[in-house]
């Protein structure tokens, strides 16, 4: 190389080590200063709003891919399939996005980003793309994962009534939710849940995010506010009692975590319903950490 080249290379170099500085003060300057307003009565500016939506498509489409649609079912059984849907739309959706002739609940009209109507959602997903969103969520938008609180079948009678609400306008909508069933008549169990990957202490880690731990808890490896609400749950193998009054083992802490007030009666500690896999995955997470 001659001297003028790598006088040449020393020079791009040093000029993009310069920006990327500049660039990084610009940032910090930024976020210190507090300039950039996070109220959810200031919307993202559209080119924000544009590159994430575009970014949240790309990766839905990237992992659903193996996602295997179930055969369509005969007739009485796909019907049973929709009202199922319809109720679990009831309860758990339309307070965000609505529905045909029904307005969304006041925490839907005010998040940013608006969860949009999904009267036309099976018009810009496929199946097994509603699927992925219904069981993983979409992070950062409020849209919740609801693989660990939704069995197999009624996260897909969910996307069969997403595949038909479409059809629907305000009166046929109103018609189907007076025949779908009351939410406590539906089966409660999540027995027949799709595993997540991993083995346990890596499906209980992600199942301790999915019930919320970490809002009270510092929870090593799981991202989270420096909370005080809780006490941390670090070296929790270490400990010689639960809650101060049961044995640590693993079964105890099975029992805690299922049903704390079964422990202590008025402990803050909430009964999360979570079943005894989630259970069972939780609570080898927690004590294989040092």
């Amino acid at each position: 190389m001659t001297a003028r080249r790598a006088l040449i290379v020393r020079t791009v170099i040093a000029t993009l080590l310069a920006c990327a500085l500049a660039g990084a003060g610009v940032g910090v300057l930024v976020l210190k200063s507090g300039w950039y307003n996070i109220g959810a009565t200031r919307q993202h500016w559209q080119p924000v709003y544009s590159v994430l939506e575009q970014g949240m498509h790309e990766s839905v489409r990237h992992h659903a891919r193996e996602v295997r649609v179930p055969q369509a079912l005969p007739a009485s059984e796909a019907k049973a399939r929709l009202l199922a849907g319809a109720a679990l739309y009831r309860q758990h959706c339309v307070q965000c996005h609505g529905a045909p002739g029904v307005a969304q609940a006041a925490i839907g009209q005010s998040m940013q980003p608006i969860p949009g109507p999904l009267v036309d959602a099976a018009k810009r997903w496929q199946p097994n793309e509603l699927y992925w969103i219904t069981r993983h969520g979409i992070k950062m938008s409020g849209m919740p994962a609801w693989g660990h609180h939704l069995s197999e079948a009624q996260l897909w009678s969910l996307v069969a009534f997403l595949g038909h609400l479409p059809q629907l306008g305000a009166q046929d909508y109103a018609q189907l939710q007076a025949q779908a069933p009351q939410i406590a008549q539906l089966p409660q169990t999540t027995a027949g849940r799709a595993p997540f990957d991993g083995n346990s202490i890596a499906r209980g880690k992600v199942a301790l995010t999915q019930f919320a731990c970490q809002a009270c808890h510092l929870i090593p490896g799981i991202t989270g506010s420096q909370v005080l609400v809780g006490p941390p749950l670090d070296q929790l193998a270490k400990r010689r009692y639960l809650a101060g009054r049961l044995p640590n083992t693993p079964e105890h802490l099975q029992q805690w975590i299922r049903d704390p007030q079964s422990v202590k009666v008025h402990t803050a500690m909430p009964n999360l319903g979570v079943d005894a896999d989630d259970a069972r995955d939780m609570a080898a997470y927690l004590l294989s950490l040092d």
